[in-house]
């Protein structure tokens, strides 16, 4: 009987080694690779800007048969002048990589205006001119490299202005006369912008641009002719930007 029972457990010693065996190797699970959101700045986007400009303004007289004006041809003036600068802008861009590409056109306000008394050409020495820049078109296209939330870009394309140019006789008033005129030109930029949520974005830029010379005629009612050769020189616009971008949801990297 002895026998018997330590035969038995021997049996079942060796049966339950035998199970061990052939039971299957744990499997190895790989930790899950870390999902990194990159900001996307593809999309269309509205928005709005403001911030200062500075306006180099010239003019130049080219003809002059009336009996009040004073300059003569080759007399001129340039006058510096500054304002608030400020209005929307709207826009779409397609990225490939942290390459963002885009086009954009704006519409701006600014107060850029002078005046000047001649003190120095002609008789009388009292023609009073004044100029003014009041707003100012832009189509541009884009380029930058986004470092996820973080867009630097550069711009350029066509820019274009509206412009008065006025004077008036002034002791006593023997005449005046005034035009205004759409000067086209070009313009180039840099900027940089911030997303601050998958749809809102927030930045800075700054832009130069120039425009082209037209003839302004300012005898107004006066028999003759008072002509000028005259122009924005330039604009330098330096603004805050905040816009708004639809259908652009975080993408995830892995």
């Amino acid at each position: 009987m002895k026998k018997f029972a330590i035969a038995v457990a021997a049996l079942a010693m060796g049966s339950m080694s035998a199970s061990a065996a052939d039971l299957a190797a744990r499997p190895y699970t790989k930790a899950p690779i870390a999902v990194a959101p990159v900001y996307n700045w593809g999309g269309f986007y509205i928005g709005g800007h403001v911030g200062g400009a500075w306006t180099n303004q010239e003019w130049i007289n080219t003809a002059n048969t009336t009996l009040f004006g004073d300059l003569s041809p080759g007399d001129g003036f340039r006058q510096r002048g500054s304002g608030i600068f400020g209005g929307g802008h709207a826009g779409y861009n397609w990225q490939a990589s942290n390459f963002v590409f885009g086009i954009e056109g704006t519409i701006s306000g600014l107060d850029n205006r002078g005046t000047v008394l001649n003190t120095v050409f002609g008789a009388g020495l009292d023609d009073q001119f004044s100029w003014r820049a009041d707003w100012m078109a832009t189509v541009t296209g884009r380029a930058g490299i986004a470092v996820n939330n973080n867009l630097f870009y550069v711009k350029g394309g066509y820019a274009g202005v509206n412009n008065r140019l006025s004077v008036v006789d002034a002791v006593p008033v023997t005449g005046s006369g005034s035009q205004t005129h759409w000067h086209h030109g070009w313009t180039v930029g840099a900027g940089w912008e911030y997303g601050i949520t998958a749809n809102w974005i927030v930045g800075l830029e700054y832009d130069y641009s120039a425009f082209e010379r037209k003839s302004y005629q300012l005898a107004g009612a006066a028999v003759g002719s008072y002509a000028f050769d005259a122009k924005p020189r330039d604009i330098q616009s330096a603004v805050v930007r905040l816009s708004y971008k639809f259908g652009a949801p975080v993408v995830a990297k892995y």
